[in-house]
């Protein structure tokens, strides 16, 4: 069985539930996450993968829907 990686990001200019669902829609439809929980009232984003997580792909991919994103 293969290790699970997972990765914190801080993610900007979330105002709602809708906006991190958009989020992790985006990232879990892409195949650039397995597993992702999204927490706009903490501006925090985790990421849960069976692969390995690339963080440029998951930087580019948020900040395309108009947030900023930094990893923790």
């Amino acid at each position: 069985m293969k290790k699970e990686n997972v990765k914190k990001y801080k993610i900007d200019g979330m105002h709602c539930v809708s906006c991190a669902m958009i989020i992790e829609n985006e990232l879990e439809d892409n195949k650039i996450a397995d597993e992702t929980e999204c927490n706009y009232a903490k501006s925090e984003l985790i990421i849960k993968s069976q692969k390995e997580i690339d963080d440029n792909k998951v930087v580019q991919t948020v900040e395309k829907l108009g947030y900023k994103v930094k990893c923790l």
